[in-house]
């Protein structure tokens, strides 16, 4: 669940106040940010492949000894509709072989009903090593007799 940011500025301020600590980094997880440079991006489609309704973004800064974030964004019709969207990012064991099978268990997820965008999402470590993505929507078919449908897309090995 994702917090108003004022609330969680003032939840935040309230702590420091009492001296309580509410964040904790994981080993593998990084403070990321969907920003640095795209080294990768694919679309989530609906309809045989002619409408998207979201992007997976794979994203690479050099701090932390290389740090790959991913966020996936709602497009076209699902912009600004609150749906289950998710996305996992992986730290793969491989230093080459871009568009192999990641081999990896570092890694970070997001999911949860947003409107525009799931993640970000982050691992360090990354400089000189592949990643993989995985990322959803669940999309609201306009036709009530299909109901909902979870769109996926996957990556195979990338930024190598």
């Amino acid at each position: 669940m994702r917090f108003p940011r004022r609330a969680l500025a003032t939840l935040t301020t309230v702590a420091a106040l009492l001296g309580i600590n509410l964040f904790a980094a994981g080993p593998a997880q990084a403070a990321t940010s969907c920003s640095g440079t795209i080294t990768h991006s694919q679309p989530v489609y609906i309809t045989a492949r002619s409408t998207v309704i979201g992007e997976l973004v794979i994203y690479y800064n050099s701090s932390n000894g290389g740090t790959n974030s991913a966020c996936l964004y709602h497009r076209g019709a699902s912009y600004g509709v609150s749906a289950s969207t998710g996305v996992t990012l992986y730290r793969c064991s491989q230093r080459s072989g871009e568009g192999q099978r990641c081999h990896g268990t570092a890694g970070d997820s997001d999911n949860g009903n947003y409107a525009y965008y799931a993640g970000p999402v982050g691992v360090t470590g990354t400089a000189n090593y592949c990643v993989a993505a995985d990322g959803w929507i669940t999309w609201e078919h306009p036709n009530p007799d299909v109901g909902k449908m979870n769109m996926w897309v996957h990556t195979d090995t990338v930024g190598c």
